[in-house]
């Protein structure tokens, strides 16, 4: 099993812990991990895009002008999408495009990238935040003892106040340990754990 220090907020090394290989220690499958972070991206796509296609353009009723005889190319609508103000050949439409993942691949691309974070030495372990109050000062003071610009801090459920506390700090996004995913583990270059929050990752993604 993999050993990680376990720092207080203070920045200082206050123990070590033991981590479960079955999710901190398998083999790095990349390809699973790009299929959970496409997977991802499509499903937050809003597919709101409309553009109006010939049909339902308004005007052109008419033939512009005669078929034979003008010198002009042959017409028949102003409104064909060749023209100013025309429709669009292929017009986009509002559609969903939400795919699903299979549950076991989505595990396994998890574990993947929490691997990864741990053999890269980018997954810190901290015993408590234990904030009594809400002040963005205090964690930003906790990110500059432990020499973190941009982080994931994952959280236990209930833990509010470090939530707030971070919320105003841009290069740092909270999670839960049920909310957490592949792309934010991928998009911040650090990932900061609670020490029960470690505890429950490892029951729930076993």
């Amino acid at each position: 099993m993999a050993n990680v220090s376990v720092y207080n907020i203070e920045g200082k090394e206050v123990g070590t812990i033991e981590l479960n290989d079955a999710i901190f220690n398998v083999e790095v499958n990349e390809h699973l991990v790009h299929m959970a972070v496409v997977n991802q991206l499509a499903n937050k796509r809003q597919g709101t895009q409309s553009a109006k296609t010939r049909s339902e353009v308004s005007g052109g009723g008419r033939k512009p002008w005669r078929q034979k005889g003008t010198g002009h190319a042959r017409q028949g609508s102003t409104r064909s999408p060749q023209w100013t103000g025309g429709g669009v050949v292929f017009a986009p439409k509002p559609r969903d495009y939400s795919y699903k993942l299979n549950k076991k691949e989505r595990r396994l691309a998890l574990q993947s990238v929490l691997t990864s974070r741990v053999q890269e030495n980018k997954f810190i372990v901290v015993d408590e935040f234990a904030f009594d109050e809400v002040k963005t000062k205090k964690f930003a003071n906790v990110l500059d003892n432990l020499k973190v610009s941009k982080a994931l801090v994952v959280l236990k459920d209930d833990d509010k106040n470090t939530m707030l506390s971070a919320r105003n700090i841009s290069t740092v996004k909270t999670a839960s340990t049920n909310t957490i995913n592949v792309y934010d583990i991928l998009k911040y270059d650090t990932m900061i754990v609670d020490k029960a929050a470690v505890a429950t990752i490892e029951e729930v993604y076993a």
